[in-house]
């Protein structure tokens, strides 16, 4: 069961006994405890009713018997274990995940790593209630996923700026959401988000930023991407040269990996490469442009200036100078 549905369950009034949510991807499992939060109890009831209980300071007695509780003028009681990957008892749970009180529902909250689902605690609360593992976005998946997301809060978006927001702040799904929550304030309702509103409200460059580089260099656009390797020398922050170096290897890649596909499509380049069709679109092109002997070859200068980065046969350049020379043998 994914994360919609058991939000969508606890929404209808729907409520199990226990919740345990664990996984990479602390946004589901907060998304699911604030429903729990705003729906389990009336306003009125969860002074008596509702407990909130950290793991550095939680023992698994006191949690037992919080959970035990008889509800106070309200139909049940919801106890809260939030950062339960901080709890060291959790298997000490395991007499209250067998018989839990019918009274009162329980969320785990255990953030940023998998629990172990052989554990006899984990066997007792799928029989009980749910275990919810919450799965990081694969990086290729994240465009589409920025673009529900935006859908849902009733608007649109470009792909241009859902791969502006991808690549910028990569998978921290809770950066993303920030990110466009700051946008629902200041865009008007049914907007099709672009560039210009990333630019103007996020801070994200329009054209300065790494996906215009990759795009530069792809389609060896040569003072696009000077312009653009210019701009990261004057500005450090904007991005660095490990960076700039991880997503030229994916690029040539990628590149190398279209040659050798049977079928060409941009819809079986998606489908091979797990990207979305917009990307798959720009990398057909640039397969064109780089014949794999120079890609091979590019590879191996990407490894060479990954390694001058790093101070190894480099003494004196700084990586704004290191980039300007790779981006420069790239193309030539």
């Amino acid at each position: 069961m994914d994360h919609k549905q058991i939000i969508k369950d606890i929404e209808s009034g729907k409520f199990e006994n226990i919740y345990f949510l664990h996984g990479e991807e602390a946004l589901f499992m907060d998304m699911i405890t604030n429903a729990i939060v705003k729906h389990a109890l009336q306003e009125h009831e969860r002074d008596f009713n509702q407990t909130i209980i950290y793991g550095k300071e939680a023992d698994a007695l006191s949690l037992i018997s919080e959970a035990k509780g008889y509800p106070m003028m309200a139909e049940r009681r919801l106890v809260v274990l939030k950062e339960a990957q901080d709890f060291r008892g959790i298997e000490d749970l395991l007499p209250y995940f067998e018989e839990p009180n019918e009274q009162t529902i329980l969320v785990i909250n255990y953030k940023y790593k998998k629990y172990d689902s052989r554990k006899k605690s984990m066997k007792a609360v799928a029989k009980n209630g749910i275990v919810f593992k919450s799965e990081k976005v694969k990086e290729y998946r994240l465009p589409d996923w920025i673009k529900s997301h935006v859908i849902s809060k009733g608007y649109s978006i470009s792909p241009k700026a859902s791969m502006l927001l991808a690549e910028f702040l990569g998978n921290d799904l809770s950066r993303i959401v920030n990110e466009i929550d700051k946008l629902e304030i200041l865009v008007e309702k049914g907007t099709t988000i672009n560039e210009i509103h990333i630019e103007e409200n996020i801070g994200i460059s329009k054209d300065y930023n790494v996906f215009e580089l990759i795009n530069a260099v792809g389609a060896r656009n040569v003072e696009k991407a000077n312009r653009i390797v210019d701009y990261f020398d004057h500005n450090p922050k904007a991005t660095s040269i490990i960076v700039v170096v991880s997503n030229l290897f994916n690029h040539y890649s990628r590149l190398m990996r279209i040659h050798f596909l049977e079928n060409k499509s941009r819809e079986s380049i998606a489908s091979a490469l797990k990207v979305h069709p917009f990307v798959a679109g720009e990398l057909l092109n640039s397969s064109k442009i780089y014949k794999p002997k120079k890609i091979a070859a590019n590879i191996a200068v990407l490894h060479e200036y990954d390694l001058k980065s790093k101070g190894v046969g480099n003494s004196s350049f700084t990586h704004g100078q290191l980039m300007k020379e790779l981006v420069f043998r790239l193309m030539h």
